[in-house]
């Protein structure tokens, strides 16, 4: 999956297929260029090298997803609707700033969402919990190295 803005800026990439880092940057400076060079009113599914494209523009974000000729291109539109809902949901309208700014929170949620770019989780209630819990538990760590800063231990 790859998230990249209208200029062509990657900001979020998870990779379920191992590639050398060369390929991947080839890969996606294609994928970005191909799905950029599209008019707006063309169809969010296209054919490239032996795979199926599905991407979605939403706001300023394009996100993108490259898979097998097997697979359901509309289930694939549906995972992306429903990792912006929970990216929307936790961050309050995500912008772009909000995925610059806080990439390991959209890293841990595309994870909770998927796993080996299978769907994990349908329910986005559960997927929100688990990163509240997440978050607790990072604040917990937080005020606890902020103690022991305090007593000279680190």
């Amino acid at each position: 999956m790859l998230l990249f803005s209208r200029q062509g800026k990657l900001r979020l990439q998870k990779w379920y297929v191992p590639y050398q880092d060369k390929l991947k940057k080839k890969v996606t400076r294609e994928l970005i260029s191909t799905v950029l060079g599209r008019k707006p009113k063309m169809c969010n599914f296209l054919e490239w090298r032996d795979l199926k494209v599905v991407y979605k523009r939403y706001a300023s974000l394009y996100f993108c997803c490259a898979i097998e000729d097997t697979d359901n291109e509309l289930l694939t539109l549906e995972i992306i609707h429903r990792y912006v809902e929970l990216l929307d949901k936790y961050f309050g309208s995500v912008c772009e700033l909000d995925i610059i700014f806080n990439f390991e929170k959209a890293y841990f949620m595309l994870d909770e969402l998927l796993i080996g770019g299978e769907i994990q989780e349908t329910s986005k209630k559960n997927v929100l919990k688990a990163i509240q819990a997440q978050d607790l538990l990072q604040e917990e760590v937080e005020e606890m190295q902020g103690a022991l800063r305090e007593l000279g231990l680190v």
